[in-house]
């Protein structure tokens, strides 16, 4: 007499093989495409905050009405907006947009954050513009008198 065994329920060895080897395929393929985009974001969100700071430079230059940033500009690297570009050392700003001469209280020189768009004493925020969205950038930016932006890693 045949005693009937129970069939056991699972995977057998090659069942096994096979799924490892697609896997290990797979992995072959997959790893080295997602290792090129590892770094291509962090070069994409430089590139994009310079343009941004470029634009943000030209829109102030374009909305007070100057085709060269008064002299001597400041050329220490900075990341805070509020400081670029530098031109605190001009004589004066001369008129606003609206013909209004800048009072002595107004903000010195020409900026990109908490730009004193407007003549008056600066303490009413609505003549506040902001060209950039924050205050501090994740890299350093120095300006010629022209406005040409140039990038940097880091403060030197």
């Amino acid at each position: 007499m045949k005693i009937l065994k129970r069939r056991e329920k699972g995977f057998t060895l090659i069942e096994l093989l096979i799924v490892v080897a697609i896997l290990g395929v797979l992995a072959a393929i997959v790893i080295p495409n997602v290792g090129r985009f590892i770094g291509a974001g962090e070069e994409e969100a430089k590139d994009t905050e310079y343009q941004t700071i470029q634009s943000a430079v030209h829109s102030m230059m374009t909305d007070n009405e100057i085709s060269t940033l008064p002299t001597p500009v400041d050329t220490t690297q900075t990341n805070d907006m509020e400081l670029f570009p530098d031109t605190t050392a001009a004589a004066s700003k001369g008129v606003d947009t609206e013909g209004n001469t800048y009072d002595g209280d107004d903000k010195a020189g020409f900026v990109l954050y908490q730009h004193d768009r407007q003549g008056g004493d600066g303490s009413d925020s609505a003549n506040l513009t902001n060209y950039v969205a924050t205050q501090t950038t994740a890299y350093w930016y120095t300006t010629d008198e022209f406005g040409t932006v140039t990038q940097h890693d880091s403060a030197d």
